[in-house]
C-alpha cells in the first residue's frame, strides 16, 4: 500500500477533547492536515475557535465544539451535535485532563479528588462509551486515549492524578478487549514530560527539572508535536491491528 494513504484520513471525522493548547492542539492540527475534519473541543469556545480557525487558514477543516467532559450533559449534548450534523464519529481522542493539586497524597482533599476523577475517569469512560455507540453505527473507528507515563510510575505529589492515568490504561485495555468485535480500536499515548502549560507545575520549577532530567535518558521535554505523530498513526489505517496498547512517547523515561 501507498505509504500516504496509510495515513490518509480524508473523509473522517475526529473529535479531539483538551484541543485549545498544548498536546491536544498538536494533535488537532495535525490529524486536520492529514484529511480528517476536526472538532477541536475544550471547555471554553474561544480557544476552540481560535485552533479551528488556524486549521481552515491552512487548509483544512475543523469546527469548534465547547465541551467539558466532566460535566455529564455536555457530553450528551456534545455527541447529540455531531451526530445530527456529521451522522458518524470515526476517531476520538480523548485528550482533556484535570490536575488540580500537587502535594503528599495524605493531604489530598474532597474537591480536588472529585475533579481529577470526574474528568480523568468518569469523564473519559463517559467520552468512550458515547464515542463508541456512535462509532459502531458507522461500521467502526479508533479510540486514542491520552494517558500519562504517571500512569506507570507514579508521578511525586501528583498521587490522584498518576491514579486517574493508571486507570486510563486500564480502561483503554477494557474497552479495546469489548469493543474489537464492532470494528473500534481503542490505544493509548503515554506522553512524557511535555512542555505544556498543563505541565508548567513541573517544567517551571528548577530543581523539579533538574531531578526529572536525571531519569529521562534523552535528557530534555518534549514539545507538544512530538506527541501528534503517534496519535495519528493510531487514528489511521497504519495501526488496523492495533488495538489495546499503551504506547510511551517519554524520551526513555521507563526505561530507567
Amino acid at each position: 500500500m501507498n505509504p500516504q494513504e496509510l495515513f490518509n484520513l480524508s473523509g473522517r471525522v475526529a473529535l479531539v477533547t483538551g484541543a485549545s493548547r498544548g498536546i491536544g492542539e498538536s494533535i488537532a492540527k495535525l490529524l486536520a492536515a492529514s484529511g480528517a475534519h476536526v472538532i477541536v473541543s475544550s471547555r471554553k469556545i474561544d480557544g476552540c475557535q481560535r485552533v479551528a480557525d488556524e486549521i481552515t487558514a491552512a487548509g483544512g477543516s475543523a469546527e469548534a465544539l465547547a465541551c467539558h467532559i466532566g460535566e455529564m450533559d455536555q457530553i450528551d449534548a456534545c455527541f447529540k451535535a455531531i451526530e445530527e450534523k456529521h451522522g458518524k464519529l470515526n476517531i476520538l481522542v480523548n485528550n482533556a485532563a484535570a490536575n488540580p493539586y500537587f502535594g503528599h497524597v495524605l493531604d489530598t482533599d474532597l474537591n480536588a479528588f472529585q475533579k481529577t476523577v470526574d474528568v480523568n475517569i468518569r469523564g473519559y469512560f463517559f467520552m468512550s462509551s458515547a464515542g463508541a455507540k456512535l462509532m459502531k453505527k458507522s461500521g467502526g473507528g479508533s479510540i486514542i486515549n491520552v494517558a500519562s507515563v504517571n500512569g506507570v510510575i507514579p508521578g511525586d505529589m501528583q498521587g490522584i492524578y498518576s491514579i486517574t492515568k493508571a486507570s486510563v490504561i486500564a480502561m483503554t485495555k477494557t474497552f479495546a478487549k469489548e469493543c474489537a468485535q464492532l470494528g473500534i480500536r481503542v490505544n493509548a499515548l503515554l506522553p512524557g514530560l511535555t512542555d505544556t502549560k498543563f505541565a508548567s507545575t513541573l517544567t517551571s520549577n528548577e530543581a523539579i527539572l533538574k531531578m526529572a532530567m536525571m531519569h529521562i535518558p534523552m535528557k530534555r521535554v518534549a514539545m507538544p508535536d512530538e506527541m501528534a505523530g503517534t496519535v495519528l498513526y493510531l487514528a489511521s489505517d497504519a495501526s488496523s491491528y492495533t488495538t489495546g496498547a499503551a504506547i510511551n512517547v517519554d524520551g526513555g523515561y521507563l526505561l530507567v
